[in-house]
């Protein structure tokens, strides 16, 4: 709901008319270079690997990798508690490496519900890597899990278009930066997390 009403936002203050489309996350990028859509407003963090295949606007929000194991489940209290156990990542998101360093039991996911979903289910899996937000929705949704220390790391999610196509990312960090000046992302963010995604203290964070 969060992508949409800023995809939404964004594509009024240019003058379009949004047309939200659904992709599977481990090809959302090919669907992109194939111009089966114009921008990526999915939660994808840049990274130097992602940029070579596309151009990345500002952030629009900051998360952290997070470890979310099941609400009763007093085992796993560090990430060096996951050696050996099965860990349920996002197939070609940023946690599958670090997951990977963890552990060598690695079960994948389309979907990040269906993973925390699936800690709740006994002998399922031990633990899942996701974003903290994505975790603490799924909370708020009555999600029998809970958090494992603090977050791994800070990611960057950014709105992706495609490489040459430079003016498109310019005109969205321009209305992504009215919405942030004007408090209209604010209200969007306010709304949906009961707090702004932007701001966080980046001094001490791994980026």
């Amino acid at each position: 709901g969060f992508d949409m009403e800023i995809g939404a936002e964004i594509a009024e203050r240019m003058g379009l008319e949004p047309n939200p489309v659904t992709n599977p996350f481990e090809t959302i990028l090919q669907g992109l270079v194939a111009n089966k859509y114009d921008a990526i407003i999915g939660s994808m963090a840049y990274t130097k690997k992602r940029a070579e295949q596309a151009a990345f606007t500002k952030p629009y929000y900051y998360s952290g990798g997070m470890i979310w194991v099941a609400e009763d489940n007093n085992e796993i209290q560090s990430p060096e508690d996951l050696k050996g156990k099965k860990i349920g990542v996002i197939a070609q998101s940023t946690y599958e490496e670090p997951a990977k360093e963890l552990s060598d039991n690695i079960q994948y996911y389309s979907s990040d519900v269906v993973a925390l979903k699936d800690l709740t289910v006994e002998n399922r899996l031990d633990a899942v890597i996701t974003a903290d937000i994505v975790g603490f929705e799924a909370q708020d949704n009555g999600f029998a899990i809970k958090e494992v220390g603090t977050p791994l790391w800070v990611e960057q999610p950014s709105i992706a278009v495609k490489k040459d196509n430079e003016e498109l990312r310019d005109a969205i960090d321009k209305a992504l930066q009215e919405m942030i000046d004007d408090g209209t992302y604010d209200e969007i963010s306010q709304k949906w997390f009961g707090r702004n995604l932007l701001d966080i203290d980046l001094e001490n964070a791994e980026l």
